[in-house]
């Protein structure tokens, strides 16, 4: 069995759509209440345009979200450190019944069984308490970010004569769009220069070399380079 850490720069469950109703005064605009359930629609207004936004691509790719996600994967190095320890003391105790197992006398062979079984729960407890815990860290980030670049999303939809946004972070089936222009509808990259500036959270330094794709040409924005190191296989 393979326990995994949460991989944090990956799809994020817990945003498959954001609703925002834009109110026909430009000073009324809704803050999204977090929905546990797909709407197609980001924000509608009374406008004849339509837009896209990927939402999860937004939030990762902010400079607010690439820095926050950051600092996250580094605090969960030391629990990631540790769940390799403990996978590597049950890999030298599965080693040492694979090849001294048949020299080994029944009880001493039973009893090493039961060590390797009983670690193994333990690392898979501790590996889900992990998962879960870097979870709920990511989702308050993330709903932290969408709180603030919600009211953007609507007024950009007001203020450029959008009728609807939907949200593309969930590629068709799983989402509701089909297919979409991003050359023409997309409005991804601007949502997150504008979050940008508001925030005032200058881009985190980059690896020599590093590039980012731009938002809204199709493919996703190449994610901050902090990914937790790989779990350990069990």
């Amino acid at each position: 069995m393979t326990s995994k850490l949460v991989q944090l720069l990956a799809a994020a469950a817990f945003i498959t759509s954001c609703t925002v109703l834009a109110q026909t005064d430009s000073n009324a605009a809704a803050l999204p209440s977090a929905p546990s359930s797909p709407a197609p629609a980001v924000a509608t207004g009374t406008g004849s345009r339509i837009g896209t936004i990927n939402i999860e691509q937004a939030i990762f790719a902010s400079n607010e979200g690439q820095r926050d996600f950051e600092s996250l994967s580094k605090k969960l190095e030391p629990k990631q450190t540790e769940l390799k320890s403990q996978n590597d003391e049950i890999e030298s105790l599965k080693k040492q019944l694979n090849t001294q197992g048949e020299k080994l006398n029944d009880e001493t062979r039973g009893n090493l069984v039961k060590q390797i079984e009983q670690k193994q729960k333990s690392l898979e407890r501790s590996a889900t308490d992990a998962r879960e815990d870097a979870q709920n860290q990511q989702n308050e980030i993330a709903q932290r970010i969408l709180q603030k670049m919600a009211p953007l999303i609507v007024k950009y939809a007001q203020d450029n004569s959008f009728a609807l946004i939907f949200d593309t972070s969930n590629p068709w089936p799983q989402g509701p769009i089909l297919w979409a222009d991003p050359r023409s509808l997309d409005i991804t990259k601007t949502i997150v220069d504008a979050y940008n500036t508001q925030s005032g959270v200058a881009a985190p330094p980059r690896p020599a070399g590093a590039g980012t794709k731009p938002a809204g040409t199709g493919t996703k924005t190449t994610t901050p380079s902090a990914k937790p190191a790989p779990p350990p296989s069990q």
